[in-house]
């Protein structure tokens, strides 16, 4: 059965007499309608949605975007992260199945928010609180259509509240550019009601609206939109990047460099670390550091300061960029300035302006105490810019994403099966879903 379906995370109030749990609909029939009524159930339903982009991102999401490239390899027992390594994905694949429910349930969540929010009436939900709360909701649905796009290609639209099994039929896949249009749609919607930037980076805002909007112009290779949204970003002066390198992840939280992050706490941690920590340190040690990645990290002409990345010594190596608070209280980090530079760099050089796009490359190298690139060629600037984005966000949901994207799957991992490219639609999802048609390949 798909889960798609709205459950809010936090208690809402007045639900607590014995006569409404008797009157309580089943799980396949919420009354959403009902539950979002006020100021305060509209605040938690969209806490709610961001506790699901939480849930998705807080493991299995930068899994999907790491562990099917050259950069993290196989370390563990279970068959589901082997499959992703050695890029065999079932549809009966648990990582893809959590995800793809996952940012569902996110999207689901967004669409009774922007459903029934506009229709309170309560004098403690002024309008532009509620604008900020359908701003976020249509930042986050844009979040997870845009998530959805990169791994599993086009998909369903679903833009109404699932409150009823019923409302899922009858909506075919769309295809890639469609479901892209619908993440830029959501996001000039954002960016029209979200506020100007506040101090916060784990709220959506305008200038998280123009980050994403960049990263969507670049997948969809509309390289002068890319370099101006990007460039929007970088000129805000709210963001820089830290130096060195590790402040980053090491503070760890809500620095300078991050354009948007999830929060997590000692009543919901960030697991994530487990995977990655070795069985001496009380982890799984089931995510590894490939072999390649660490010579690159570890070289100081490519990784400089980003060696900081790694701990432990030998065939012992393991990642840190998740566990440095020692409470599973990490962030994940979705958006870092560095991005957007690299962003820039990509969409210019694609332009032909190859000057400046070295000087955004070069940004990032002098920030890791790399040496300036010199080179000439557009060919040779796309290929620094590829290198670079495989080292800076070594452990980060990037490198098989920028290798799907760029059409370079296949030169540099030998995954010349493009039907691959994509991961399967869950098995018990096309299962139940007539309309949901898989994925060529599986």
């Amino acid at each position: 059965m798909k889960q798609k379906l709205l459950t809010l995370l936090v208690a809402l109030t007045g639900l607590t007499s014995c006569d409404k749990y008797l009157e309580e609909s089943p799980n396949n029939a919420l009354p959403t309608a009902s539950a979002i009524i006020d100021a305060g159930t509209a605040r938690a339903a969209i806490i709610g949605a961001y506790s699901r982009v939480q849930g998705y991102y807080a493991s299995s999401y930068p899994t999907l975007g790491t562990m099917p490239a050259d950069n993290v390899i196989f370390n563990g027992t279970l068959s589901q992260y082997l499959q992703l390594d050695q890029n065999a994905v079932t549809p009966d694949n648990a990582v893809t199945l959590d995800v793809y429910q996952g940012i569902y349930r996110v999207i689901n969540s967004a669409n009774s928010i922007i459903a029934y929010v506009p229709g309170i009436q309560d004098p403690n939900l002024g309008s532009t609180e509620k604008n900020t709360i359908l701003g976020e909701a249509y930042f986050l649905r844009a979040l997870g259509y845009f998530d959805l796009a990169r791994g599993w290609g086009g998909v369903q639209l679903q833009l109404k509240p699932t409150a009823d099994l019923a409302d899922l039929k009858g909506i075919k896949r769309s295809t890639l550019d469609a479901t892209y249009d619908q993440v830029l749609a959501d996001l000039v919607k954002a960016e029209e009601l979200l506020p100007e930037d506040a101090t916060t980076r784990n709220r959506a805002q305008k200038s998280i609206a123009r980050a994403l909007r960049a990263r969507l112009h670049l997948y969809r290779g509309q390289w002068a939109d890319a370099e101006a949204y990007a460039t929007q970003v970088i000129g805000n002066t709210k963001y820089e990047l830290v130096k060195p390198f590790k402040n980053f992840f090491t503070s760890p939280f809500l620095t300078k460099e991050s354009v948007f992050e999830l929060t997590y706490s000692t009543n919901n941690r960030n697991s994530y670390w487990n995977l990655w920590y070795p069985s001496s340190l009380g982890g799984q040690y089931t995510l590894k550091p490939s072999a390649s990645v660490t010579q690159k990290l570890n070289d100081p002409a490519i990784g400089g300061s980003r060696s900081t990345l790694l701990a432990g010594t030998g065939s012992n190596v393991y990642g840190v960029l998740y566990n440095t608070s020692a409470t599973s209280t990490d962030p994940s980090y979705l958006i870092r300035i560095a991005e957007l530079y690299l962003i820039r760099a990509e969409a210019r050089a694609q332009q032909n302006k190859l000057t400046a796009a070295v000087a955004d490359l070069n940004v990032i190298r002098a920030r890791a105490d790399v040496a300036a690139f010199s080179g000439a060629t557009q060919a040779a600037v796309l290929q620094a810019i590829e290198d670079e984005n495989s080292v800076e966000f070594a452990f980060e949901a990037h490198r098989w994403f920028d290798l799907t994207r760029t059409g370079r799957a296949g030169a540099v991992l030998g995954v010349t099966d493009r039907n691959y490219w994509v991961f399967p639609f869950p098995y018990q999802d096309v299962l139940s879903d007539p309309d949901l048609e898989q994925n060529p390949g599986y």
